[in-house]
């Protein structure tokens, strides 16, 4: 009789874990969404730009600080090397390329989509650079790859594998704030 109830309880508690199991999962696991990707954003950017023949024209490696607003809208500053030279456009004081701007899209599974819009040159088009990306660690880390990249003064997209690892900021609020 006690083997009898010692199984009858085993059943039980695996009934209860079995069946608890994915309702704990779906509570903790919610999605993501628009809003999940907010604030500030510290990116280490890479990749190369290719010609028409598959030959690597140009290496990129930078920086980037991107706010997102948590309603699909962004700004961005960044530092970026083609071939050991910063990309020409306009900059701070520091040197950081300045009035770049966009839009994104999260999915509910945690991917999404975005859009950089780059300062136009003088008598010209600015580059377009389209992302596909995935949040991670309840949208504190993000992971990009370019999916286009128009140049300024061009319509055609050109071949590149750029891609970002980014680290929401910690920062506090000033007190001004």
């Amino acid at each position: 009789m006690k083997s009898r109830a010692i199984t009858t309880l085993l059943a039980v508690v695996a009934l209860i874990a079995l069946t608890s199991g994915p309702a704990s999962a779906q509570s903790v696991n919610s999605g993501c969404t628009t809003n999940t990707l907010f604030g500030e954003y510290a990116f280490r950017v890479s990749g190369q730009v290719y010609g028409p023949t598959g030959a690597v024209v140009s290496q990129r490696d930078g920086v980037a600080l991107t706010h997102f607003d948590g309603a699909g809208h962004l700004t961005q500053v960044d530092w970026v090397m083609a071939n050991g030279f910063p990309l020409p456009g306009p900059t701070d004081k520091a040197g950081f390329h300045t009035f770049e701007s966009g839009t994104y899209t999260v999915y509910p599974d945690c991917t999404g989509v975005a859009e950089i819009d780059m300062p136009a040159p003088p008598g010209s088009t600015g580059a377009v650079i389209n992302l596909m990306f995935v949040l991670s660690n309840h949208g504190s880390t993000i992971h990009t790859i370019v999916s286009q990249l128009i140049p300024p003064g061009s319509t055609t997209p050109v071949p590149v594998s750029i891609h970002s690892d980014g680290e929401k900021l910690g920062r506090v609020p000033d007190l001004e704030d």
